[in-house]
């Protein structure tokens, strides 16, 4: 522990970085436009061609452009804009690669020529997946028991009908049974502005977290190894993108959860209302304003995501509050190889207290704090600020088109960097629930190196070793971006 306090000072320095928006870089979107000639100073586009797009629309390509025919542009704002519009168009998770040249045809005079190689969109796969919070939660807190494993099949279609259309169908079994299906249309008009989702959801568990004692999940499963909750959940989702980067989205949805009488003896909180079945309609409004040049692990870009939710429409809903939660990410780039991230989330119910399937606070995605991945802290009022200082040492792009001969995955990227990491955050309890008071309302904060590995259309691993304020660390091992 002797270097604990210069690290610290160390990254709360690097977390008050003033964070100005810069253009990055991705090996998936080529950014090299190479000019046989010196280029004219102002140019107007004659013709826009796409190739490569077997299945997907024109009109969903050239939905994110920024750039049209018969406009005069300058030439340097053409190719900045040129950048932009292919990052924009790869974050469509679409292509594999999208390319966009311009090409001379004449004096002042152009045509731009869109290269996209599209991935498969067809993807079966199977399940075997942990059912715990984290890697740590299973290994450690549940003694790596091959029984909290869910198993079964996905089935997604990410371009239905050539549109961007999303189908997701899944069966499940294990831990948690589940069945789930999904269908979005991200446009349902001409002007491609306005999109529909809906989606239907069942699942059942015979061993559930009923409560949480000295910070750490409890689990429960009767003798008699009955189902213990089940819950069905609907949706319906209408969304607006009025411009490039601006998403609204309107939700309406039912959840009905029925749980085992033997959980109300574990926790007669549980429902709070001391009946073994919840029911609630719900209605939320998020705005997300998204400029990240790479979804699964941005490097350059900002995220700002607003969401305000009501549940219980109705005088007869068994559960009725208000819940705000708001997510602020910036990424910079210092160069092509060192990029900052750092990102602040609050989540707020008004109400005093919440069934237990409504509870939020640390521990619980997307709120974290490395270092305190045994725990959960829970509360009424969650805030979470995350840093970390990442530099890119390898950069690879393998072709491996004659190892697998499928069209759509003739590419392996493959990118590692090391990480310095921050965390800090706080948790309000109004309730002051005792056995939980070492961890909640006081002031928390991990910290320690790791490496992040990105590979394969979006696939990231993390490995970390991270100490908390109360002393505690560990090498942590998880699946997914930290924000």
């Amino acid at each position: 522990m002797r270097f604990k306090f210069p690290l610290i000072f160390f990254l709360m320095l690097m977390t008050t970085v003033i964070i100005h928006s810069a253009n990055g870089q991705d090996i998936q979107v080529e950014e090299q436009i190479s000019i046989s000639s010196d280029p004219p100073e102002k140019v107007v586009i004659n013709n826009i061609y796409v190739i490569g797009n077997q299945k997907t629309r024109k009109n969903i390509i050239l939905r994110e452009l920024n750039i049209f025919k018969d406009i005069q542009y300058g030439w340097d704002e053409l190719i900045e804009t040129i950048l932009t519009d292919e990052k924009k168009i790869f974050n469509l998770q679409l292509f594999n690669t999208v390319e966009i040249t311009p090409l001379i045809t004449g004096e002042e005079q152009i045509d731009l020529l869109i290269k996209v190689d599209e991935r498969r969109y067809f993807i079966p796969s199977v399940i075997f997946e942990l059912a715990d919070r984290n890697f740590a939660e299973w290994w450690t807190n549940q003694n790596r028991s091959f029984r909290r494993v869910n198993y079964g099949g996905r089935f997604y279609h990410n371009n239905v009908g050539g549109r961007n259309e999303k189908l997701r169908v899944v069966t499940q079994f294990g831990f948690t049974q589940a069945f789930d299906l999904l269908y979005r249309f991200p446009y349902i008009d001409r002007n491609q502005k306005h999109g529909l989702s809906f989606q239907v959801r069942f699942q059942t568990n015979k061993n559930i977290a009923v409560k949480s004692e000295n910070n750490r999940q409890v689990f429960f499963a009767n003798e008699a190894e009955n189902v213990l909750r089940r819950n069905i959940q609907s949706a319906i989702s209408y969304s607006y993108r009025g411009s490039f980067y601006n998403f609204h989205f309107v939700t309406l949805g039912y959840n009905n959860f029925r749980v085992h009488e033997d959980v109300l003896i574990e926790n007669p909180n549980y429902f709070l209302h001391g009946d073994n079945v919840l029911r609630n309609f719900s209605a939320s409004y998020n705005y997300r304003h998204d400029r990240r040049n790479y979804n699964s692990y941005p490097t350059s870009g900002a995220l700002l995501d607003l969401e305000l939710t009501r549940y219980g429409l109705f005088s007869f809903d068994d559960f009725q509050d208000w819940e705000f939660s708001a997510t602020a990410n910036r990424y910079m780039e210092f160069s092509n190889r060192l990029h900052i991230a750092t990102g602040l989330s609050v989540n707020t119910f008004f109400g005093q207290r919440q069934p237990f399937t409504s509870v939020r606070g640390i521990g619980y995605r997307p709120y974290f704090i490395r270092g305190y991945e045994f725990n959960v802290i829970d509360g009424q009022q969650t805030l979470v600020h995350k840093n970390s200082l990442r530099f890119k040492f390898l950069d690879l792009n393998y072709d491996i088109s004659n190892l697998v001969p499928l069209q759509g995955f003739t590419t392996f990227p493959l990118r590692l960097y090391l990480s310095g990491n921050f965390d800090h955050g706080y948790v309000n309890d109004r309730n002051n629930i005792p056995e939980n008071r070492r961890l909640t309302n006081t002031y928390l904060f991990g910290y320690g190196p790791g490496l992040d590995l990105v590979i394969f259309y979006d696939i990231v691993f993390r490995l970390e070793y991270s100490l908390n304020n109360a002393g505690e660390g560990g090498f942590f091992f998880n699946f997914n971006a930290p924000f």
